[in-house]
């Protein structure tokens, strides 16, 4: 073997070795698919939000991005598959809410931790409930609504797309904050749980915006209360719950976008830049707003830190509520 063939050895066993090391850091910049599970079907809030962050990240990053839809047990299906598959920045989970921060106290056996079984990357939205109620009730108020429960315990009633709904965790938290009764009627899904508010089935519903939104500007529903602490551009006129007298009262839907615990913190730093990216393009801004949804380009370190105070504080209030999964 010549000089120059030692030489040539030496360097592909320098480069090997410098690949292997690089290898977990770079893997996502390389690969040519991204898969981002969706714990949900298709058509909701976390599907239309995920496909218009995908959209941006599959050019960003040079990868095909594909939407995985899993659905089951309130997201946990989904949820469990991202926390075990590897964590090399090719698989990521679409979280919200619910799956990150309601399910601990719904389900006693999750397959995954939400602390210790992902890594924040992103913090991508949040999303207003609204309190609604049939255009024809003679509640015109929140004050109203909770003076009227109080009054006449058990006739009130409110409606949920299921037990551990979104819809439902949030009027049981106003109704922990407000101290007033009113009986939960779930149902299979959001759309007959609105359709029967606007027949006059049920009294109330506390949901996000972007399905209450087009039955209030078409009058069939009124809007008395928005969760967040500003109002919403949308709904100028409608009162924040905390404006109404409860003081600091939050109850907002958030999506964000976690990867499997184990990640490297490169992936991670950058999987994150090109997320706020897209979070500030006007096509992903105006996506969101068809959906009421108000974009939150954060650190990987805020959103984490969001989810360690919202599992606490929804166990409460699931507790208080007495709530049951389907």
């Amino acid at each position: 073997m010549t000089h120059k063939d030692h030489a040539r050895m030496r360097r592909a066993i320098l480069l090997g070795a410098l690949a292997s090391v690089a290898a977990p850091a770079v893997r996502a910049q390389t690969a040519k698919q991204l898969r981002l599970i969706v714990p949900f079907p298709p058509g909701g809030s976390t599907d239309i939000l995920a496909r218009a962050i995908g959209a941006h990240l599959g050019p960003a990053l040079g990868q095909t991005v594909v939407i995985d839809n899993k659905a089951g047990a309130g997201g946990s299906l989904g949820a469990g598959e991202a926390a075990r598959a590897q964590a090399d920045g090719n698989t990521l989970l679409m979280g919200h809410i619910g799956t990150l921060a309601v399910n601990p106290a719904l389900y006693p056996k999750l397959p995954y931790d939400p602390i210790k079984s992902f890594v924040p990357v992103a913090w991508v939205a949040r999303v207003p409930n609204v309190l609604v109620v049939n255009a024809n009730s003679p509640i015109r108020t929140l004050e109203d609504l909770v003076k009227t429960a109080r009054s006449q315990p058990g006739k009130l009633t409110y409606s949920s797309g299921g037990n551990g709904s979104a819809a439902n965790i949030a009027f049981e938290y106003l109704k922990l904050k407000a101290k007033f009764p009113m009986l939960h009627i779930p149902y299979r899904g959001t759309a007959p749980s609105m359709n029967d508010l606007i027949a006059g089935q049920v009294d109330a519903t506390f949901t996000g915006a972007p399905v209450v939104l087009p039955q209030v500007r078409n009058g069939r529903l009124r809007a008395l209360a928005v969760s967040s602490l500003q109002r919403l551009p949308s709904l100028p006129d409608v009162p924040t719950v905390a404006e109404r007298g409860f003081a600091g009262f939050d109850a907002d839907q958030w999506y964000g976008i976690v990867a499997p615990a184990g990640t490297p913190d490169a992936v991670v730093v950058r999987l994150n830049a090109e997320i706020n990216k897209a979070l500030q393009t006007s096509s992903v801004a105006e996506q969101m707003a068809k959906e009421g949804a108000i974009p939150t380009p954060t650190a990987p370190k805020a959103f984490g830190e969001l989810i360690a105070r919202e599992i606490p504080r929804w166990a409460e209030v699931v507790k208080a509520g007495n709530v049951k999964p389907d």
